[in-house]
């Protein structure tokens, strides 16, 4: 990936009526899903980004056909449960923590052997968060003892369904234990104390797998057979935050952003940002793919501080680097605690963002578990060092957009990961992306 240093100047208002890249969280399941169905499953508004492409390759590279049309839905041959291959080399998952996790847990239940690998950041990140649960099914796992990429998956002939609880709130950990129950006979249960988004429940259900919730459990029974289907990816909330943030900070601002996913489980942002004070309403809502969707108009606003509730955190998690940034134009404090996951991510954001925010001259204090950014005059004439995390480059581009001298990011590459055109969206609204 070459490097692409991007810098954004202060910028008057953003206007227009938009959409943004699909979610990145159902277009990997959908093409999971899609894979492991008999059948043609067809995906509108798959998101082409670098992360999700990794996904659609490794699913190639065992077995299953995927390829775009000319009107760009993507087709996808599914080779069914059980049916994965032994592919001929290692899988690259790029700079993909979602996808590496999910498809750890789908080749975990299959007989075959599959390497793991991935970037410099990716291969940073842990991995025994997944791979102890997936050894219970009788997988097993080789690498170093850190417990990172490159990892050798060695899946279970006879795998047995096993019981789990989730030592922490992860999505990901939980989607890939249910994902490893798909090729295990009998019943597989996850137990979440702490509601993580759905989604991987909801696509089993549209797909057809039987899935029961009872409490805290989520039962899924294995060996069912998947029934190929057309789905429609909403736009990802994740990515319409830095546009919704955009707009309240910039004075003038009138955006609405289309077709935008609003899973409740991923929905924790918008609140906040309303509880701050932010003009945001929810217009047209309805349902797509049992997924809730509706079309986002937000307009520029007065913030005020607020205390973010902790438990908040699992629906905004990836969302708290752009928080900070509409943070630092709201009057007083916004105090974000109970964030230890945000120091295992692409990067260790909380560190990143505080050392980042305070090269931009915004006052912030770092904590253990988060951070407190008060109002500040923003002086920007920063260089951010991104670490491969895309969020952290599209959050201080946001903040440039506000600041007195424009930011930089050392590497607008990384963006590509979740949103391609992110600087042609910004730039078509009003904002200097250069």
């Amino acid at each position: 990936m070459k490097m692409n240093q991007l810098s954004s100047n202060k910028c008057n208002c953003l206007n227009g009526i938009i959409t943004v890249p699909g979610d990145k969280s159902i277009s990997h399941r959908s093409l999971i899903m899609g894979a492991l169905a008999i059948g043609e499953s067809i995906v509108t508004g798959l998101l082409e980004g670098e992360d999700v492409l990794g996904t659609a390759e490794a699913l190639k590279a065992l077995g299953a056909d995927i390829y775009k049309d000319c009107s760009g839905s993507w087709h996808i041959h599914g080779v069914g449960i059980g049916g994965l291959k032994q592919p001929e080399g290692p899988l690259d998952m790029g700079n993909s923590g979602t996808g590496v996790r999910l498809m750890m847990g789908v080749v975990a239940t299959h007989p075959i052997s599959v390497i793991f690998t991935g970037d410099d950041s990716l291969t940073s990140r842990p991995m025994k968060r997944v791979t102890i649960p997936l050894s219970k099914f009788g997988a097993e796992f080789s690498g170093n003892q850190e417990g990172t990429l490159p990892i050798t998956v060695k899946g279970a002939r006879n795998p047995l369904p096993i019981r789990y609880e989730l030592p922490v709130a992860s999505a990901q950990v939980k989607s890939a234990v249910m994902l490893a129950g798909l090729n295990t006979p009998g019943v597989t249960t996850v137990i979440e104390k702490i509601p993580t988004r759905d989604h991987s429940e909801r696509i089993f259900n549209y797909f057809g797998v039987p899935v029961s919730l009872n409490n805290e459990e989520i039962n899924v029974t294995g060996h069912a057979e998947l029934t190929a289907q057309k789905m429609a990816v909403p736009a990802d909330p994740s990515s319409a935050s830095f546009i919704i943030v955009a707009a309240i900070i910039t004075e003038g601002s009138d955006v609405t952003i289309k077709n935008v996913g609003m899973n409740p489980a991923r929905t924790g942002l918008f609140d906040t940002l309303i509880d701050m004070g932010g003009n945001i309403t929810f217009e047209n809502k309805r349902q797509e793919c049992g997924e809730d969707v509706a079309d986002i108009r937000v307009k520029y606003s007065k913030l005020k501080g607020i205390i973010v509730p902790e438990n908040r955190a699992p629906s905004m998690i990836d969302e708290y680097p752009i928080l900070c940034v509409a943070a630092a134009s709201a009057e007083g404090e916004t105090v974000m605690r109970g964030l230890e996951e945000l120091r295992v991510k692409e990067s260790d954001r909380i560190s990143v963002m505080v050392k980042g925010l305070k090269d931009c001259g915004v006052n912030v204090i770092e904590h253990d578990d988060g951070m407190t950014v008060s109002k500040s005059d923003v002086e920007g004439g920063a260089i951010i060092k991104t670490h491969l995390d895309h969020r952290i480059a599209m959050s201080f581009l946001v903040l440039g957009m506000i600041s007195e001298k424009p930011i930089t990011a050392d590497d607008g590459s990384v963006i590509e990961t979740s949103f391609p055109g992110f600087t042609n969206i910004m730039n078509n609204l009003g904002a200097s992306v250069s």
